[in-house]
């Protein structure tokens, strides 16, 4: 099993950084992607940034420019640094990883969540 432990979240002021981090441990295969998604209030769960094993990234059209994710494969941790935060960035921002084997994927595991609130 995977295991993922996340910190980072809080209360900032818009036009405000945070900084997320996300461990994982257990079970972790070394070919995997890492990402953070988010549901703000009365929206569905959407993604908002990925990054690869390779370090490919993909990014949400809402946060480009001002969000970054980057990754230490070795330690298993993924971060997301949040800059120029908005009210509507406001969410519970959720870790996940998806593990992969020969191209197939065999797992996929979420952190509890933590919640980002960007006032106005």
């Amino acid at each position: 099993q995977v295991q993922l432990v996340e910190s980072g979240g809080g209360l900032v002021q818009a036009g405000g950084s945070l900084r997320l981090s996300c461990a994982a441990s257990g079970s972790v295969f070394s070919i995997n992607t890492m990402g953070w998604y988010r549901q703000g209030p009365g929206k569905q769960r959407e993604p908002v940034a990925v990054i690869t094993t390779g370090g490919v990234t993909n990014y949400a059209d809402s946060v480009k420019g001002r969000f970054t994710i980057s990754r230490d494969s070795a330690k298993n941790t993924v971060y997301l640094q949040m800059n120029s935060l908005k009210p509507e960035d406001t969410a519970v921002y959720y870790c996940n990883i998806r593990t992969y084997q020969a191209a197939v994927r065999v797992g996929d595991y979420w952190g509890q969540g933590t919640q980002v609130t960007v006032s106005s």
